[in-house]
């Protein structure tokens, strides 16, 4: 008998196994199972059906969640296909209630999908919840066919994704200032930089302001918000620095010095004399003046290079249509082209030249159809002119450019500051300018034709007040001329 039951025991087992999917290794079941029911669900999602029929579609995810279970632990076929029936005929209710659902939460839905777009899931996690909570309430009323109930609900679910979408928008933008202004209140920063941090709330609360007025214009928010946290950031590095100068024990003096030392800098790079003794206020004054007249400056050489780029582009037009005829070029029309190509020559050979050095090198300059290699990082012992062979390199450099003009002549011009007597500066401006040529001759082998001529301090390309100026128009002009005409 305790044999026969043992027999039995495992004759169930075998019998188990048979009807195991995966004991069969049948696993690619699956598709021919689920094929159907995934597309019905597939369906339902892409109309909201979870959001228009919650309860009919919830129980069809739970039949399709316990197939998907039977189908992994090997349950009978028959059993997973029923609970797939099942699933299918739930996800195919859900969708009748889709057409009524879209009528009665077209508002509702309106408002989660910007509240989605504005990320609040991601910045208000809880009050997109809540909105979820009451908008599935009331898909349940409406599935039980009470409309008036299921549309003020879904008007209170219409509320709070809207303000969903709003703390999300503020959250977007005004985090970072909000975060700044927390720890500017953590490390009393009002003690020291009051002014400034008030400025920073005031920015804020003027974002949120505009936001609750238009929140879908948000231009002018997204700029207020940044000088909100620019200035928030502003405050707690005045906090930082004055606590650190209390803390050195630096006077009011020191404090003007330092400032009137980054001003200097400033001054500096626009080849200015930092002065003030008419304080720290004129000094930035005379800067800006400065600016703007640098600026004018660019601005009329940007009109002229436009002019030029129009004039080589027409008579660009003048060549291809003259080509277009078929090679009968008069003279006349044979003189424009060659105009037209050596132009373009002159401009490839330009923009070569000047990627060839760095800013501390030199900078390459154009006067018509001269080219100048302005030599700032060609310097001389005070009153000498002697080459040092540190700059060998860099007068290698002078002679691979003026080969990349072909046939030329070259004029090195000497240039000193305006300290010591005009004499001195012109005879060791000439000294000099003849210690480049000969050594150029020397090295280029005498195949270009090399002048040399000083100035002395009479043609200064900046200011002789500050020293960056006066090291500027300390300087060694090679100045080229190409021969462009030459057929």
């Amino acid at each position: 008998m305790r044999f026969s039951l043992i027999a039995v025991t495992g004759l169930l087992c075998v019998l188990t196994a048979i009807n195991s999917p995966i004991a069969n290794g049948q696993e690619n079941l699956r598709p021919q199972l689920f094929g159907e029911t995934d597309k019905i669900l597939q369906a339902a999602k892409e109309k909201n059906a979870h959001l228009y029929s919650p309860r009919n579609f919830e129980q069809g995810m739970e039949a399709y969640q316990d197939a998907e279970d039977a189908f992994k632990r090997g349950r009978d076929l028959q059993d997973i296909r029923a609970l797939l029936t099942e699933a299918g005929a739930q996800f195919q209710k859900a969708m009748e209630g889709v057409s009524l659902g879209e009528l009665t939460f077209a508002a509702v839905m309106n408002a989660r999908n910007d509240a989605i777009s504005a990320d609040a899931p991601k910045f208000v996690p809880e009050l997109w919840a809540t909105a979820e909570t009451q908008f599935r309430s009331a898909g349940y009323d409406l599935e039980d066919g009470d409309v008036n109930d299921a549309k003020a609900k879904a008007g209170e679910a219409e509320g709070i994704y809207r303000s969903a979408e709003l703390e999300a928008i503020k959250g977007n933008y005004l985090g970072p200032a909000r975060d700044l202004l927390q720890k500017a209140e953590d490390l009393d920063v009002e003690s020291d930089a009051p002014r400034t941090l008030e400025n920073a709330s005031k920015l804020t609360a003027q974002v949120e302001d505009l936001l609750k007025s238009n929140r879908y214009d948000t231009d002018e928010a997204r700029q207020l918000a940044q000088e909100a946290k620019i200035e928030a950031q502003h405050a707690i590095n005045l906090h930082e620095r004055i606590a650190a100068f209390a803390t050195s024990g630096g006077t009011l003096e020191d404090l003007l010095l330092q400032y009137e030392t980054y001003l200097a800098n400033v001054a500096k790079a626009l080849d200015m004399s930092p002065r003030f003794d008419s304080g720290a206020g004129a000094m930035a004054e005379a800067m800006t003046a400065e600016i703007e007249k640098r600026d004018a400056t660019a601005v009329k050489n940007d009109q002229t290079i436009k002019h030029h780029e129009q004039e080589i582009a027409n008579l660009k037009q003048q060549v291809a249509s003259m080509e277009s005829r078929l090679g009968n070029l008069t003279q006349a029309e044979r003189e424009l082209k060659r105009r037209i190509d050596i132009q373009k020559r002159q401009e490839e050979t330009f923009a070569e030249v000047s990627a060839m050095f760095t800013k501390q090198e030199g900078m390459v300059l154009r006067d018509g159809d001269k080219g100048i290699i302005r030599l700032y990082g060609l310097t001389f012992p005070v009153g000498k002119n002697t080459i040092e062979p540190k700059f060998f390199g860099l007068l290698t450099k002078v002679q691979d450019a003026v080969r990349k003009f072909g046939k030329c002549q070259i004029s090195v011009e000497g240039h000193t500051d305006s300290r010591g007597s005009d004499t001195q500066n012109l005879r060791l401006s000439e000294t000099r300018a003849q210690a480049v040529a000969e050594y150029l001759r020397a090295n280029m082998g005498g195949s270009i034709p090399i002048v040399a001529q000083g100035f002395g301090e009479g043609r200064p390309v900046a200011s002789n007040d500050a020293e960056s100026g006066r090291a500027k128009n300390r300087r060694i002009d090679i100045v080229i001329v190409p021969e462009w005409a030459v057929k």
